[in-house]
């Protein structure tokens, strides 16, 4: 499973989306907002995969990410879509 979060860090809906993700064992999709997400110790314990979206990391001047989150591009962020059997999207 995959959850697709969109919303900036210090909203309930992107804490909701990151206990969804733990809670069911999927991994996890930072886009837009979300990206701030994916600096060192925000993920703290969360056990899947993160993948921060590339092109908002650099519009946003993220550089520092945690070592765990895998940069992606749109192009792959689709085939992750694709692959998993269930997306689920965070506003």
């Amino acid at each position: 499973m995959l959850v697709i979060i969109k919303s900036a860090p210090d909203t309930q809906e992107a804490g909701r989306a990151v206990k969804l993700a733990r809670d069911m064992a999927a991994d996890i999709a930072l886009i837009q907002n979300a990206v701030y997400l994916a600096r060192p110790e925000m993920l703290e314990g969360f056990c899947g995969t993160a993948f921060a979206l590339d092109e908002d990391l650099k519009l946003r001047g993220i550089k520092d990410i945690e070592k765990s989150v895998k940069e992606i591009t749109y192009d792959e962020l689709v085939d992750l879509m694709a692959e998993n059997d269930k997306v689920v999207g965070a506003f």
